[in-house]
């Protein structure tokens, strides 16, 4: 089959692999029919991580069931599903608990498994025109049949219920007001699901002027933290006393205002200023214990210079992690089939998965509207 394949820092290309096979009575074999390029496939892509030659990238997958393992009860062939990038085998204790995106179970030694990502298990990605999906009764989501909302239902695997995510772990409430950094795929629908959850007011924090119109055109209010301190901005809209919650969007590649340089922990500390006393954060923002590229020896190894001292004194309180994505994906999919939500506003491009390489060029650079890509194989719903 051809999938979207690592070869070295800034390169991939579109190979012919080993089709997957069935390993386990309890896996699927799914024709891919709509897969993502998330920003976090940027951070191997750019030689951030461990990542070795010859990984299959891709974990926001979404097809159509072609094989069926004999332990398979719930799927039959034929059926359209989604699923979350977090591999899970449902018994375990933090899947039980709901924690689906730290199972203990598939990547021995490590709390939590996903497709196509280094140190996640050996699960091949799906930027494919097959994938395995283990435990399957557990990791897919049915979806209606055709081809309906494929661009909203693709973004169940990650990037929508992560924004939403975001928000819950801010625990954000009806009439709350809402700082959003980042204004990229995630950041995005972390405002998107601020509004949908009933906020007030939602600050969406970037530099990028077609991120920001994005936000703009959703409810949000942008603020350019390149014009100046997005604290300050804010402040200055909220009465001086700053909002009630805040979501980090950004992670550890956080830059400063001029784009110059790298600052890891500019947004965690800008946040700290921007959340009023008392107020919570959510830490969906990918943040890692080793960054070869780190701008310095801390960075490097995952330890950041983080304003915990002004953090007590204001009485806050933060939430991080990973998304668990079984806990929204379900309740998502069914706001998009009432038409209560469209989070595929944020995609930019739809392209036939041998464009891979040049859409991650233009996607790493941000460049040409690139904002999100759903990549198609087979080309079926290409446009």
């Amino acid at each position: 089959m051809k999938a979207v394949v690592y070869e070295k820092p800034f390169s991939v290309a579109v190979r012919d692999v080993d089709d997957p096979r069935i390993q386990h009575p309890n896996d699927v074999l799914v024709r891919v029919t709509s897969t993502a390029i998330c920003g976090s496939d940027l951070h191997m892509y750019e030689g951030r991580t461990a990542a070795e030659s010859g990984i299959v990238f891709g974990h926001e997958n979404l097809g159509i069931v072609e094989e069926i393992g004999t332990g398979v009860t719930s799927l039959s062939k034929g059926d359209r599903v989604v699923m979350p990038f977090n591999v899970a085998c449902g018994f375990c204790k933090n899947c039980l608990a709901g924690k689906t995106g730290f199972c203990l179970t598939v990547n021995p030694g490590f709390a939590g498994g996903a497709y196509g990502y280094v140190a996640m298990g050996p699960y091949e990605g799906g930027q494919a025109e097959l994938l395995r999906v283990p435990f399957a009764d557990f990791n897919c989501l049915k979806l209606p049949p055709g081809e309906e909302f494929e661009t909203d239902f693709v973004l169940l695997a990650d990037i929508f219920p992560t924004g939403y995510h975001g928000c819950e772990l801010a625990q954000v409430t009806p009439g709350e007001s809402v700082a959003v950094f980042g204004a990229g795929p995630v950041g995005l629908m972390a405002a998107y699901s601020a509004l949908l959850r009933g906020a007030a007011k939602v600050f969406s924090v970037d530099r990028v002027p077609e991120r920001l119109a994005k936000a703009e055109q959703i409810g949000a209010i942008p603020i350019d933290f390149s014009k100046g301190d997005p604290a300050e901005q804010i402040k200055a809209q909220t009465g001086g006393e700053g909002t009630d919650k805040g979501v980090d969007a950004v992670g550890y590649q956080a830059q400063s205002p001029d784009a110059s340089h790298e600052e890891p922990a500019v947004v965690l500390n800008t946040l700290v200023e921007t959340v009023r006393p008392t107020g919570m954060l959510g830490i969906p923002g990918l943040y890692v214990p080793s960054d070869p590229g780190g701008p310095d020896e801390h960075a490097k190894h995952g330890q950041l210079l983080v304003s915990i001292g002004r953090m007590f004194e204001k009485g806050q309180r933060m939430g991080t992690g990973q998304c668990n994505v079984k806990q929204y994906n379900r309740q998502l999919r069914d706001l998009i089939i009432a038409g209560r939500a469209k989070p595929s506003f944020v995609v930019s491009h739809e392209l036939p998965l041998e464009d891979a390489p040049r859409a991650y060029e233009k996607f790493d650079q941000r460049i040409e509207g690139y904002t999100k890509v759903v990549l198609h194989p087979g080309h079926a719903l290409a446009a």
